[in-house]
């Protein structure tokens, strides 16, 4: 289905990007504290709401 470069490509850009996303966060972390206080609730809220979503899509099949 991919050839090995293929694979070589998508591990090495991941690992990449996910260094990358590391060093960006690190350089943000007092700006992220200040700014963005509270915003757990929001990714809880969301993910709530997706697993309700799902919850009910279980119950609706039966």
């Amino acid at each position: 289905m991919f050839s090995t470069g293929q694979w070589i490509f998508a591990a090495l850009f991941l690992i990449t990007f996910v260094i990358i996303m590391i060093f960006s966060y690190r350089k943000d972390i007092n700006i992220h504290q200040t700014f963005y206080k509270g915003s757990y609730k929001v990714l809880i809220a969301f993910i709530l709401f997706i697993v309700l979503l799902f919850i009910i899509k279980v119950t609706m099949k039966r």
